[in-house]
């Protein structure tokens, strides 16, 4: 004497209800494994050092007391770009309105 499929289920159901297990009788792909799974964020997060302080958080930090800071590669950024522009090598400049943009293309 075998017993019907539908009580079988309805074992499966209620064994799932209790032990917090997902019902799946089809035994479909669900995901639920990596679900289950610890999240690695923090782990990943607190294997690379702390963010040291960059040029500009100082800048903003000391900018309240009145403390000039020197940013040396942005100051030689600037001064290349300065170059490039007197010799005439800059980028050109933006345009403004749609009508600047037309006289540009005639």
């Amino acid at each position: 004497m075998s017993v019907p499929r539908s009580r079988i289920l309805d074992l499966l159901k209620v064994q799932c209800r209790i032990f917090n297990h997902t019902f799946n009788p089809e035994r479909l792909r669900t995901g639920n494994k990596i679900l289950r799974q610890r999240l690695k964020g923090p782990a990943l997060a607190a294997y690379y050092p702390q963010k040291m302080a960059t040029i500009p958080d100082l800048q903003r930090a000391y900018a309240a007391e009145g403390l000039e800071t020197i940013n040396e590669p942005e100051d030689d950024r600037r001064e290349h770009i300065r170059i490039l522009k007197a010799r005439g090598k800059g980028a050109p400049k933006k345009q403004r309105t749609p009508n600047e943009s037309k006289k540009k293309k005639r």
